[in-house]
C-alpha cells in the first residue's frame, strides 16, 4: 500500500549566481526570463529541481540550458525559503554561485532565457523573485571565503602573473594590496608553480607566468596548511 503525506509540498528550484572576471571587474551572469512570471526581467540562472535529480545535478544542468556553461567550480551557498518568494506557489530555492574564466566561456541563453549577458557587480539591474538578495549573499560569501581557500583561481587564466593575481584579489575583496607584501606572502605559501614563460604581446616588460600547483596544495592541506591572504 503507498503511502501519502497529509502535509502539502512546496516546489524545489535552484538559483546560481555565476561570477567571472575581465579586465573591467568582477561581472555576474544574468538571463532575461522569457516566460511569466517577471517575463522581460533580468534573474538569475536557475529552474526547477526534477523528481529524479539531485540538487547539484539540477544547478548544472539549468546553468548548461539557460546559459551553455558546462564544466565549473559550482558550491552550494544557502536556502531561501521565504512564503511570498515566487507569486505562482510556494517555492523554496537552494542556490548556488560558481565562478568561471571569462575567456572560456560563451554564453548562450536558450529554452526559457531570452538572452544570456554578465553585468558589473556594481551596476546591477533589479531582479526578479528575491534574486537581489541571492546575489549578495554570494558575493558575501565570495568576499569571504576567497580569503581562506584557494577559489580566486578558478577566475583566472591557467596561466597568469602576479600582476593579475594581485588585481584579481583587489577586485574580489574591493580594496587595494601592498605589492611587495602580497608577492611575499602568496610566493611563501608554496602553492604557485613558476613557468618557464612570459607574457606575450603586451607593449610593457613582459612578466613571469605561473600557474596553480593543485596537487601541492592537497599534499599541504593534508598536512595541515591553512590558506590565508
Amino acid at each position: 500500500m503507498a503511502f501519502t503525506y497529509e502535509h502539502p509540498h512546496p516546489a524545489v528550484t535552484v538559483d546560481c549566481a555565476v561570477f567571472g572576471l575581465d579586465e573591467d571587474g568582477l561581472k555576474a551572469l544574468l538571463i532575461q526570463r522569457d516566460v511569466e512570471p517577471f517575463a522581460g526581467r533580468w534573474a538569475l540562472p536557475g529552474g526547477f529541481v526534477r523528481p529524479d535529480e539531485g540538487l547539484e545535478a539540477a544547478a548544472r544542468r539549468e546553468l548548461r540550458e539557460e546559459t551553455g556553461l558546462e564544466r565549473l567550480f559550482l558550491e552550494q551557498l544557502y536556502t531561501f525559503g521565504e512564503p511570498g518568494r515566487d507569486p505562482r506557489e510556494r517555492v523554496i530555492t537552494v542556490a548556488w554561485y560558481a565562478l568561471v574564466r571569462l575567456a572560456d566561456h560563451r554564453v548562450q541563453a536558450a529554452t526559457d532565457a531570452r538572452q544570456a549577458a554578465w553585468f558589473p557587480v556594481d551596476d546591477m539591474p533589479s531582479l526578479a523573485f528575491d534574486h537581489d538578495a541571492i546575489l549578495t549573499t554570494a558575493l558575501t560569501r565570495l568576499h569571504g571565503k576567497v580569503r581562506w581557500q584557494p577559489i580566486g583561481f578558478e577566475l583566472l587564466p591557467p596561466k597568469f602573473t602576479l600582476t593579475q593575481l594581485q588585481r584579481m584579489y583587489e577586485t574580489v575583496l574591493e580594496r587595494g594590496l601592498d605589492k611587495r607584501n602580497f608577492r611575499k606572502k602568496v610566493l611563501g605559501l608554496g602553492i604557485l608553480e613558476e613557468l618557464d614563460e612570459v607574457e606575450q604581446d603586451v607593449a610593457h616588460r613582459a612578466a613571469r607566468l605561473y600557474r596553480f600547483d593543485q596537487k601541492a596544495y592537497q599534499r599541504m592541506v593534508r598536512d595541515g596548511f591553512n590558506f590565508e591572504i
